[in-house]
Parts: C-alpha cells; sequence; structure tokens
C-alpha cells in the first residue's frame, strides 16, 4: 500500500470498459505486472477483483523432471 494522501480524491472506475482501457494505457507504459498495479490503486479507485479478472494470469513455468537413460 502506497503512502499517498487518503484526501486526495481519486477517479473511481466501476465501466469495464474505461478500466481496461486504463489498464491498456497504463500495461504500455509499466514494466512489469506489479507496476500496473501500483500505477492503478495509485491514481484510480477500481474493484480489485475486476482488474484481476482483465490482466492475464502469472503462471509459473513449470518444472520438468529429467528423463531416465
Amino acid at each position: 500500500m502506497s503512502n499517498s494522501d487518503s484526501f486526495t480524491p481519486r477517479q473511481t472506475l466501476t465501466n469495464p470498459g474505461l478500466l481496461a482501457s486504463a489498464l491498456h494505457r497504463i500495461g504500455t507504459e509499466a514494466a512489469s505486472t506489479a507496476e500496473v498495479w501500483r500505477r492503478l490503486t495509485e491514481h484510480y479507485i477500481v474493484d480489485l477483483d475486476a482488474v484481476a479478472a482483465l490482466l492475464p494470469r502469472a503462471e509459473p513455468e513449470p518444472l520438468w523432471l529429467q528423463g531416465r537413460d
């Protein structure tokens, strides 16, 4: 959680289309998904479940077992 001033008004994004548009714009400027989350929550009030539904899931890289000789 950032140390931003809680009294500073932030725009509320509830429309899925506007939320997707903001995510796309922020995603093109951000270097990682964590930075997308940080920028989005610093500038807007959003439904985090709606954001999570729009962002691609980060799947862990599978670890393959070594083949037997």
